[in-house]
């Protein structure tokens, strides 16, 4: 069995989390976090989201990083998993097993009802380890999102957002 530490991330090895972050980018071909994303990362940690790091034979080669959401229909905290990482090279050792239960587990002693994640449609690794782990696909569930730049375009417009 591997053995694994699982660390919580803080102002000392939040650089561990950030370049695992930048090889999460890499792997999933989008661009890196920015500078200022690493700033608002380390200002954020703890406040928005928590992180930890998983560490074999003394090298971080996992994290996970997740927040709080809450679900109005089981009046209950929903944890959402943000992301779940491992390493290429250190994937089929056990890590990631052990980053998801880890989590699990948070999401016990937080008393939530669920536990929520997305994984790319392409990405059939992941989805095949969140099914082994008895993840159901939530097909009736579409998911969308607004970024910044059109969040800023509804606030803008006055006809859109009373005041």
């Amino acid at each position: 069995m591997t053995y694994v530490e699982i660390v919580k991330v803080n102002k000392t090895n939040f650089s561990d989390l950030f370049n695992l972050i930048i090889k999460l980018a890499e792997y999933e071909k989008l661009d890196p976090p920015s500078p200022d994303s690493k700033e608002r990362l380390l200002s954020h940690l703890g406040k928005y989201y928590e992180g930890y790091l998983a560490f074999y034979e003394n090298k971080p080669v996992g994290y996970i990083i997740f927040f709080m959401a809450y679900s109005s229909f089981l009046a209950k905290p929903t944890l959402f998993l943000e992301d779940l990482f491992v390493l290429e090279e250190y994937r089929n050792k056990g890590i990631g097993k052990k980053l998801f239960r880890f989590c699990v587990k948070k999401a016990k002693e937080k008393n939530c009802g669920r536990l929520d994640w997305t994984v790319l449609d392409w990405n059939s690794n992941a989805i095949s380890f969140y099914k082994k782990h008895g993840a159901k696909h939530l097909k009736e569930w579409l998911y969308f999102r607004l970024t910044e730049d059109k969040i800023d375009e509804l606030v803008g417009n006055e006809n859109y957002c009373s005041k």
